[in-house]
């Protein structure tokens, strides 16, 4: 195994898939490389019969950051069908791991924002540790959430994402429980053996009844999404992105500034 890969992947002879987000200098923040690492990586998972249950982590203190604010301002300066791409890997990646046909867990300690909110949302079922921080952020930077707001709402329901997704405040652990973003909340030192007491549940059930199952409750309550769905999504991501409010947002973050639309401090 590749240790610096931006995504580590270690499947156990039990059938556990330990997966680990790998970029612990930007509290593995996303970029173009490891999303590119997570549908190979999430596409092998699906296709392998003996892997059960797919466990979720970050490398370091932190699950996850989102999108890594650099590679969205280089983003902003792509030509359209590479910027439509950039908001494609987002969009598809996140589909891939919410219909992934395996049970998933994700197990959050730290910082967990933006688009790292929408990997948890995606994952069947989530821990996070007490001292875990949560925000759907993307609005602070100008920037829109929608890659995974289809999955927001269907994790936190309509009235609590339109709440996080349109404020970008940040709420602790036990106020993502209440909203339904994280199912469990656990000392930080019962995280790991929390995490293996359902990882051993899990492999209670048999694995093509989890697939069916999973597929069609997503289904009948219309979960998935196709192809023309995603595309409106990373259209109107990539469009937002490259506006003068997405340009001025990103730019505040770099310049470590208040963007123009924040009120002064006071």
């Amino acid at each position: 195994m590749d240790a610096t890969a931006p995504v580590l992947t270690e499947i156990g002879e039990n059938g556990v898939a330990r997966v680990t987000l790998n970029r612990p200098k930007v509290n593995n923040a996303y970029d173009e490389e490891m999303l590119a690492a997570l549908q190979e990586g999430l596409a092998r998972l699906a296709a392998d019969a003996a892997v059960r249950v797919v466990v979720i982590a970050g490398q370091g203190k932190h699950f996850q950051a989102g999108a890594d604010l650099a590679w969205l301002a280089r983003a902003a300066e792509y030509p359209p069908e590479r910027a439509y791409r950039a908001s494609m890997a987002t969009t598809r990646t996140m589909r891939m791991l919410n219909e992934l046909p395996k049970i998933t867990i994700a197990k959050v300690r730290g910082g967990c924002f933006g688009g790292g909110a929408g990997v948890v949302c995606c994952c069947d079922i989530a821990i996070a540790e007490e001292g875990a921080i949560f925000g759907l952020t993307e609005v602070r930077v100008g920037v829109a959430p929608t890659p995974i707001s289809t999955h927001m709402v269907h994790a936190l329901g309509l009235r609590q994402a339109r709440r996080y997704a349109l404020t970008g405040e940040r709420f602790g652990a036990a106020e993502a429980a209440r909203i339904g973003l994280v199912h469990e909340v656990v000392p930080a030192d019962r995280l790991d053996a929390r995490v293996d007491e359902i990882v051993a549940e899990a492999l209670m059930a048999a694995p093509g009844a989890v697939a069916r199952a999973k597929t069609s409750m997503l289904g009948a309550t219309g979960w998935t999404l196709d192809e023309a769905t995603m595309s409106w999504l990373a259209h109107d991501s990539a469009m937002q992105r490259a506006s003068a409010e997405g340009r001025e947002g990103l730019a505040a973050f770099r310049e470590k500034r208040r963007p123009a639309w924040a009120p002064a401090r006071g």
